[in-house]
């Protein structure tokens, strides 16, 4: 197959599981052509079968804003007609399908036919998507789109809650590179960071408001009351400001590091006990798999697509959104019993590999092709 993929090429969930998935196309043999205004993040060394297209958008002193739509929209007619490609697969409803639908029809009128796979991710639906200055097209968008997926039940529902959708939502969850999000032996690295032998917590996240960043420095501040501990925050974003003044107030600046955006998360999450993820909102909790690929066990809110990966009182525990007591306790319990915390090592790990990528990306193979069978030869 000839694939083209839309995506935001930054550090987000949707980015990573476009680009990830792209790369596992390329390793099936398959070429995959990543079309955006930047290359994504993950997309950082030459691989075989691989492309990427540009999307220059021209200033011009009519524009307020430039028109980003609109460039897009022409690269995609340019790429599918030149690199002649099978399908389009565009990740993030937001502008990307009702881009991908302008996109077809004007290959239509050049008789050109193309379908068209939309990938919704979660804040596309339950944050941005039903706002009412995007609803009405996203809801169209998704109507008119050839395919639709879903990376979980609990985001489907949504999506099905918020709009009025005539088109069958396919679940496909997203998925884990196994060969690259392992247990590895970190031990001189964790020495580093917790010299006397102390509980490392991480956190990775993009650090929006609906990450509820803030809660995961008091739950840490109350765990290091009780257990001697680091905690690693591994990302960045608007809220960073307010979880770093939140340190100074509770007076643990010196347990707490700020990371920043990482590359190799993996390294991190090798030398990690426990993962901490209590948003506001989450479609899956993509970041929370690479955790648990790298056996280590959740402690997360019960919103939207997380029950779904993080099973209580198995692979972590669950608690209910803005309960840092509780999630709190619950991260207390299992860093002081040792027997306990292996076992749920051992969980997660089983869990995380029902979401290995090898085992996904036939799915979608199969969902393109059965699409692609509906285009008049």
């Amino acid at each position: 197959m000839n694939i083209g993929i839309v995506c935001y090429p930054t550090y987000g969930g949707s980015g990573v599981v476009a680009t990830e998935l792209g790369k596992g196309m390329a390793l099936r043999g398959h070429k995959v052509h990543f079309i955006t205004y930047r290359q994504p993040t993950r997309l950082n060394a030459y691989q075989q079968n691989v492309f990427y297209h540009e999307v220059g958008v021209k200033d011009y002193p009519l524009f307020e804003y430039a028109p980003y739509d609109t460039a897009l929209a022409s690269k995609l007619v340019d790429v599918v007609k030149h690199e002649k490609l099978d399908i389009l697969h565009v990740h993030y409803a937001i502008p990307h399908a009702a881009v991908a639908y302008m996109a077809k029809q004007i290959l239509k009128s050049q008789d050109i036919e193309i379908p068209v796979v939309t990938t919704l991710h979660g804040t596309d639906i339950t944050l941005v998507g039903n706002h009412p200055a995007f609803a009405p097209v996203v809801e169209f968008s998704i109507n008119n789109s050839d395919g639709v997926t879903a990376v979980s039940h609990s985001l489907k529902e949504d999506t099905l809650h918020s709009f009025k959708i005539n088109k069958e939502i396919e679940v496909i969850h997203n998925f884990i590179d196994l060969s690259r999000f392992k247990k590895t032996n970190k031990d001189h690295f964790k020495k580093a960071i917790a010299p006397d032998g102390e509980k490392v917590l991480s956190h990775v996240s993009n650090f929006r408001k609906v990450k509820r960043v803030q809660d995961v420095i008091h739950v840490f501040n109350k765990v290091l009351q009780k257990i001697p501990s680091k905690l690693l925050m591994i990302g960045d974003g608007p809220e960073r400001q307010s979880c770093e003044l939140l340190c100074r107030e509770h007076k643990i600046c010196s347990h707490v590091r700020f990371l920043g955006k990482q590359d190799a998360i993996e390294e991190l999450l090798a030398v990690s006990d426990l993962f901490v993820m209590p948003s506001e909102s989450e479609s899956f909790g993509l970041a929370a798999l690479e955790a648990m690929a790298c056996e280590v066990p959740v402690i997360s809110s019960n919103t939207g697509g997380i029950p779904e990966l993080n099973i209580h009182n198995q692979t972590g525990f669950l608690a209910k959104v803005g309960d840092v007591d509780t999630m709190a306790d619950f991260a207390i319990k299992i860093l002081q019993d040792a027997d306990m915390h292996q076992t749920f090592r051992k969980r997660a790990f089983e869990q995380a590999e029902k979401f290995d990528l090898q085992q996904i990306l036939p799915k979608y193979e199969a969902y393109y092709l059965s699409l692609m069978e509906t285009v008049p030869k």
